[in-house]
């Protein structure tokens, strides 16, 4: 059995729903696709979105503040259960994860925490939330689950992971605080789908809608399906496509055998 999976920071459901979204999902055809930055509660939005044809609808939306954060996963196959919360209230409060379990494997949608420079504490508060998620997928791990990591890390790895390294260095999304999270994700024996099949730079998933980044390609990586290992016998593919429109991210893709 092929999982097709993609995620995808859409940078608000209700403004991707009028951006060729159905189109998408019909030519995809995806098993599951996880939304990041839904900017809206459920009710919010109408049928077509909260209960769209051929998928199962989860959200998990911020309960603290209007139109912010906010994930959502529709799958062809209705989980085995949905799980809104790693136990810390300073970010389930957020909505910024959600666990579907499909047996096989727990996909974990997540809109990581961006460490903004101009809001106070912000910066710690994404350095928690990363030891506090993988401490969720770890928890996981020992009850004998494989586990997908997928959704907006909000940080580029490596200096081949954005067009200008060097002038990002103090730059929330790669300080190197930030890099060193994902080391540590590495070293727990998580795998960045993506470089398992590419290893050159150039390749990015978020563009800057200023001075025409996009049609420059001047871009970051920050969009990754990291997988525990006991998946990599699994891994068929990884891609960005970066040609689809419709948001600042484009969307990334993993597709898995069984």
């Amino acid at each position: 059995m092929l999982y097709n999976l993609i995620s995808w920071n859409i940078n608000g459901i209700r403004a991707i729903q009028n951006k060729g979204l159905f189109e998408y999902l019909d030519h995809e055809k995806p098993d599951a696709i996880c939304f990041q930055e839904t900017k809206a509660l459920p009710e919010q939005l109408d049928d077509s979105l909260r209960k769209p044809d051929d998928f199962d609808a989860n959200f998990h939306s911020c309960s603290i503040r209007k139109g912010y954060s906010g994930v959502a996963t529709f799958s062809r196959e209705k989980p085995l259960s949905v799980e809104r919360t790693m136990g810390k209230s300073e970010f389930d409060s957020e909505g910024r994860m959600i666990a579907t379990d499909f047996g096989d494997f727990v996909l974990v949608n997540v809109y990581f925490p961006n460490g903004s420079m101009e809001e106070k504490g912000r910066l710690q508060y994404k350095l928690d939330f990363y030891d506090a998620l993988f401490a969720y997928t770890e928890r996981l791990r020992k009850e004998g689950r494989k586990v997908v990591v997928c959704g907006d890390y909000n940080t580029a790895h490596s200096e081949r992971d954005l067009a200008r390294p060097k002038e990002n260095e103090n730059t929330s999304g790669f300080m190197t605080i930030e890099r060193e999270k994902l080391d540590e994700i590495v070293n727990m024996g998580y795998v960045d789908t993506f470089r398992e099949f590419e290893q050159e730079g150039g390749h990015y998933s978020w563009w800057s809608y200023r001075q025409m980044a996009r049609e420059r390609n001047i871009g970051w990586r920050i969009d990754y399906f990291f997988i525990s290992k006991d998946l990599l016998p699994h891994l068929e593919s990884a891609s960005i496509q970066s040609d689809v429109m419709g948001s600042d991210h484009c969307p990334v893709k993993l597709v898995l055998k069984f």
